[in-house]
């Protein structure tokens, strides 16, 4: 366990906010993080659990105790001739946990590549990318409850996964800490491609492989997505929503390019970043805060922004997107 008093925390928020918090607390496994709970300093004190702060925005000083989990394992819990099944630690960077199931030909994951956060996180969020969500993959969720320090194992079912969801952001939001995610992957991999002319761009880097897909999706992330280490962003700010399919069929008559993808039979899903982009946002700046220029999904800290700048901004577009089309984007990302 390790505790550090009026901490920065401008490289655990891939923003670049500097903000700063009373206490931060690191903790290596399960059984320290129940003695850390059981610490008065967390009881007495307002506590927020992070990871990378890929998901994150500050937008003052946090007056509390943050705590972050450097739970770093990944273990192998069983296989059989179709599956094996990985215990992976919380802390773990989720790409380098894609560059590992790769690197052992273990399909599953592998269009979720660079994107950023930790693994415990991810089963929060319950990330998504290329016709993929990494719910897919999970068999269940190891966790211990806030209040009593005691573990608790959720399965993939009492998880309620939906599109960027999870009973971790909901009715169960800020009762449990996740320290580690146990993982089915496919020793056989069926590959998916279909998801926007993927499988055309892999053929471009060769054969279709696991190696071939993650490097196709690296290259495609990297030509939209600033790099937050030079420019503060948190990827996608916005969840693509999904709106009913009479108000869709309203939206195509008057644009009839319109993109979408198919949720249900009463439901589309229209991609957020070709809203802000038609509301004419795309390399816009208010500010120190912008929209990106390669991608309208983004936005970026162009250098000294605080996080109500940030804020002011999306709000902004979120205004222009409902005047327009009618349609509500949900930030991805969750204010602090």
């Amino acid at each position: 366990m390790k505790i550090t008093q009026n901490a920065s925390l401008l490289s655990f928020n891939t923003f670049g906010i500097n903000a700063r918090t009373d206490y931060y607390i690191e903790y290596d496994s399960s059984s320290d993080l129940q003695t850390v709970l059981q610490l008065e300093l967390v009881k007495s004190n307002k506590m927020l659990h992070i990871g990378s702060g890929s998901n994150l925005l500050f937008l003052t000083d946090f007056k509390g105790v943050i705590l972050h989990s450097t739970i770093q394992s990944i273990e192998i819990v069983k296989e059989d001739d179709l599956h094996v099944y990985l215990e992976v630690g919380s802390s773990v960077v989720w790409d380098d946990f894609v560059a590992y199931t790769v690197k052992n030909s273990w399909g599953g994951v592998v269009n979720l590549s660079l994107i950023p956060g930790e693994t415990g996180a991810s089963a929060v969020q319950n990330i998504g990318a290329y016709g993929v969500e990494v719910c897919d993959v999970i068999v269940e969720v190891k966790t211990v409850d806030i209040e009593t320090s005691q573990t608790r194992i959720f399965s993939n079912i009492e998880c309620k996964y939906g599109y960027r969801d999870s009973i971790f952001k909901n009715e169960l939001k800020g009762k449990y800490i996740i320290t580690s995610v146990l993982f089915r992957l496919d020793k056989n991999p069926a590959f998916k491609l279909i998801y926007q002319h993927l499988e055309a761009e892999v053929l471009k880097n060769g054969e279709i492989n696991l190696q071939t897909i993650r490097k196709t999706i690296i290259d495609i992330r990297e030509s939209k997505l600033p790099d937050p280490k030079i420019t503060g962003n948190a990827g996608s700010f916005f969840m693509n929503p999904i709106i009913s399919k009479n108000h869709f069929k309203l939206l195509q008559e008057k644009y009839p390019l319109i993109p979408h993808y198919f949720v249900s039979d009463t439901e589309e899903k229209i991609p957020a970043g070709w809203l802000i982009e038609q509301c004419g946002w795309k390399g816009k700046r208010i500010g120190n805060a912008g929209v990106h220029e390669k991608q309208a999904l983004v936005i970026v800290n162009l250098g000294g922004a605080t996080g109500a700048e940030i804020v002011y901004l999306a709000e902004q577009i979120q205004a222009s997107i409902k005047e327009t089309f009618g349609i509500v984007l949900k930030a991805e990302v969750n204010y602090i």
